[in-house]
């Protein structure tokens, strides 16, 4: 993971501390009473308590969560054994008895606190359900725990209240944070559900929901991630699967996902994920934030490897329901049984791992789906979460933790819980639309049957786009011969390019030039835009799954689509560009290149979130200031876009359309995106340069910023040496006695090399060089001792400089602004949210605000030293207490 720049804050700390007012120091001893809970920030009338910490306890760090039929909490250590805990009543925040660390088949012991094998555990969902636990494990199996990933069922057969039966149901090939996540009850009380990520293959189903005729579907210049993250993960992506009791039966509902580690059902019986992001992609026109979904029976939701994800408008995905910004999502739980106010007892609560934040989410019925409205419902910095669940009490309980970092458990309950009224119990409230979305789907694995296709075609031109998404999924899901002579002979524009979707997707080679001598009989300038990306999307899955298209067709759709492009619309620009250039119409390179210095950014294309990007930096600074950088020089991604489709173009080049496309390449490398930014606009100059003259290679190569690059393509060239490590884990007094220890002489070049190379230059001045963001740093060495800087710089969050803290902002509606206060003039508090553009302020209206304390966490993580060796370690340090001067005496040793 890329770390935070510099040393920000901690030095100045030790400059300023002696000046702390009573104030301070009573609000100080009043965070030590409760450090674990004053941190944390929740709705208006809801109390937080903690009540254990696994980890201070050196019972691991804890990741899932269930309760059993006596109301005690299964827990489980991501990378280890399985715990049952007896919780105490709402406001007793201390266990009665310590947790009770599951014996199982299979455990060994070498003494009383040394475990050699663990019999069962490494699990990230647990559910107690039909008087067993079953358990997901994620591992791979080794010495220490034999079993591997794959959802297993343990039973106590001799009630002695112990586990003593283990049955695999299912194995699944897979493991570690993209591997097999969580399992959930279905609404039924009968089966299960479960999810899993992308980086775990889809086993043998006995039935698909979701044809199992899945492909990438995109005719776009294929790039995979540069930095070869997923290369190798293929359609469909993450998965939800469903299984009876036994797990005998299984059938897979859905795909399309990247890694949704949780999902949940509402009280209408309608199942939710919540989906992650892939932050490496961040700026790019093929990045999607986090995001809540709809999982309809069959959905597709469009994740593809690299920069082939679907957008979000294509007639074969289902869309976001919520799109919530950056994160790392984790737990998902709909509070049904909650004693919470109605509001939230309605809800769904979405977890996020990177930055500390649940998210209330509140649904209304709109159609065949629903639209949600989210407000932040509790948050902490840090906060880690992992994993949550109503319990018994209707309390929410919830874990921090992972990666094995300090794991927490924590209750949060309403106040006057005791006068929360049980809810009503009742049959699901379902619109019109919605009855008949699942009436639609009831015919997914219908036997073949005209009559089905009869009763679904009028759907395929229903206005309700999950109705149409139904009845097309149920469409494939019938034989071909039973309704390709009626999609031919259909006149209706919406129900032609649903049904030659449906029928693309056959891949029948012999149906390729009639599906598009079919679509081309269309109007495409007459048509609504949604009907011209049903269109394009049509012709496009004609050309992907059917081959190479025939001469005298791809010329008859270069004509038919030449007066239509370019449109004012980003979409369909994006559209039209990659299906031109598929078929090599003669006009598609001038025409887009055309858009490539002038195309804007704007709605059509960007996906708003419920979340600013700025206000999340802050929260964890370890993933919050490559976010920072981003939106400091935010990368146009309409151009990206155009640049990358046209590195796929063979034909319709000039020498000046080439000047002028690989002089962009140039410029583009000077935005600053998500890690793989530069990877990504690098291997589309590639791409493009294999198709230019021999002899014009070099220039090109040239002019299209080939010097600005280091050797790997992946990153820009500096003139730093990274550290040879290997690095290791410093504490301050390891660290101190190695340096202070030292005779030899210390390399100054080493010294300044380092100092940039572990980002330290990007935020501190050095000599008059580097950044501004942090405390100049040329006198430090004057100032501090070896152990006082180590400490600073190994524990930042220690002391924080009040020149340097941020303040958290509490609102009134429980929500929260963290960034440094700049100014209370008149009726708002101006915030800085960004430290590479500290101008930018954010206004919040001092009525709206209720609080405002200090934040907790330095915008310098811990880890910073932890890539040096200890040779490396000296000189870093040397150069810091020399204050950047090779003529120190530092140095004269």
């Amino acid at each position: 993971m890329k770390k935070c720049p510099g040393l920000v804050a901690a030095f100045a700390t030790l400059l300023l501390a002696s000046a702390c007012q009573t104030d301070e120091k009573e609000t100080e001893q009043q965070v030590k009473l409760k450090p674990k809970v004053e941190k944390i920030n929740v709705a208006p009338d809801f109390v937080v308590e903690h009540l254990y910490s696994p980890s201070e306890n050196k019972k691991g760090s804890w990741v899932a969560m269930t309760f059993d039929d006596k109301g005690r909490m299964i827990t489980s250590d991501q990378y280890g054994s399985l715990y049952r805990i007896t919780l105490p009543e709402i406001g007793a925040d201390t266990l009665t008895a310590e947790p009770e660390r599951l014996v199982i088949p299979g455990d060994e012991w070498k003494d009383d606190t040394t475990q050699t094998k663990v019999g069962m555990g490494y699990a990230q969902g647990l559910l107690w359900a039909f008087n067993s636990l079953y358990v997901m494990v994620n591992h791979r199996g080794d010495d220490k725990f034999e079993k591997s990933s794959g959802l297993y069922r343990l039973k106590d057969t001799n009630n002695d209240d112990q586990f003593d039966e283990i049955k695999l149901l299912k194995s699944f090939n897979g493991e570690g944070e993209h591997g097999p996540h969580s399992i959930i009850l279905a609404p039924d009380g009968k089966s299960l559900y479960l999810v899993c990520g992308n980086h775990t293959d889809v086993p043998e189903m006995d039935s698909y929901l979701l044809p199992s005729n899945w492909n990438e579907d995109n005719v776009f210049q294929l790039i995979k991630d540069p930095r070869g993250h997923a290369t190798d993960r293929m359609a469909p992506g993450g998965w939800i699967a469903h299984t009876d009791s036994l797990g005998q039966h299984w059938q897979m509902v859905a795909a399309g996902l990247r890694n949704t580690f949780d999902i949940a059902f509402n009280d209408d019986e309608e199942l939710f994920a919540y989906d992650s992001d892939m932050e490496w992609d961040f700026g790019m026109p093929w990045y999607r934030p986090t995001r809540l979904l709809h999982v309809a029976k069959g959905a597709d939701f469009g994740w593809r490897t690299g920069n082939s994800k679907w957008p979000t408008y294509y007639p074969d995905e289902l869309p976001s329901l919520l799109n919530i910004g950056q994160g790392s999502p984790t737990n998902l739980v709909y509070t049904g049984n909650a004693k919470f106010p109605d509001k939230y007892r309605n809800s769904l609560l979405a977890f996020d791992w990177s930055f500390g934040i649940v998210y209330a989410v509140q649904l209304e019925p709109d159609g065949a789906t629903y639209r949600a409205k989210a407000e932040e419902f509790l948050s902490g910095t840090p906060l880690p979460l992992t994993d949550g669940t109503i319990g018994p009490d209707g309390a929410l309980y919830f874990l921090t933790g992972g990666r094995r970092l300090e794991s927490d458990l924590y209750r949060v309950s309403y106040k006057k819980y005791d006068k929360v009224k049980e809810k009503k119990q009742g049959a699901p409230d379902l619109t019109e639309e919605m009855a008949l979305r699942k009436r639609i789907e009831g015919y997914f694995e219908h036997a073949p049957d005209s009559n089905v296709v009869s009763e679904i075609w009028p759907y395929l031109n229903h206005d309700d786009r999950h109705v149409r998404y139904a009845a097309t999924v149920a469409l494939m899901h019938q034989p071909l011969k039973l309704w390709g002579k009626r999609a031919f002979r259909e006149r209706n524009i919406r129900t032609v390019t649903n049904a030659m979707v449906a029928m693309a997707k056959t891949g029948h080679p012999e149906l390729q030039s009639i599906i598009l001598r079919k679509l081309m009989t269309i109007d495409i300038n007459r048509i609504s835009r949604e009907n011209k990306i049903g269109l394009l999307r049509a012709v496009e899955l004609a050309l992907y799954r059917m081959g190479d298209v025939q001469p005298e067709i791809a010329n008859r759709l270069a004509g038919y689509f030449e007066n239509s492009y370019p449109t004012t619309d980003n979409a369909l620009n994006r559209e039209f560009s990659k299906v031109l250039i598929q078929i090599g119409a003669p006009y598609a390179v001038e025409k887009t290149l055309s858009l490539l210095d002038s195309a804007k950014d704007d709605s059509t294309t960007l996906m708003a979130t419920l979340t600013n990007s700025s206000d999340l930096i802050l929260r964890n600074p370890q993933y919050g200031m490559d976010i920072a950088g981003t939106l400091a020089k935010t990368p146009p991604a309409q151009q990206i876009y155009f640049a990358t489709a046209l590195s796929k173009a063979s034909t319709g080049w000039t020498p000046e359309l080439y000047e002028h496309y690989f002089k962009w390449f140039y410029n583009a490398f000077g935005y600053k995106g998500g890690n793989s930014y530069i990877g990504f606009i690098d291997a589309a100059r590639k791409l493009a340069l294999e198709k230019v003259p021999k002899d014009q290679f070099d220039h090109y190569n040239t002019i299209s910023g080939d010097s600005l690059l280091a050797e790997s393509g992946k990153a820009l060239l500096e003139n730093i040496v990274p550290p040879k490590g290997p690095g290791r884990n410093w504490k301050i007094d390891e660290a101190a006695k190695a340096v202070e220890a030292d005779k030899g002489e210390r390399n100054f070049e080493q010294g300044k090399s380092l100092f940039a190379a572990v980002r330290c230059a990007s935020c501190h001045m050095m000599q008059g060089e580097g950044g501004a963001i942090g405390p100049d740093l040329t006198q430090l060495g004057t100032r501090f001792s070896v152990h006082d800087m180590l400490e600073a710089i190994i524990e930042p969050n220690k002391v924080i400089s009040d020149q340097y803290e941020s303040k958290v902002l509490v609102l009134k509606d429980g929500s929260s602004v963290l960034g440094r206060l700049i100014s209370q003039e008149g009726d708002v508090y101006s915030v800085s949210q960004n430290p590479y553009a500290p101008q930018v302020l954010k206004e919040i209206p001092k009525k709206d605000v209720v609080e405002i304390k200090v934040a907790k966490v330095s915008t310098m993580p811990p880890g910073t030293l932890n890539v040096l060796n200890e040779e490396e370690l000296k000189d870093l340090m040397a150069y810091l207490m020399a204050g950047g001067n090779e003529n120190s005496p530092v140095y004269k040793k």
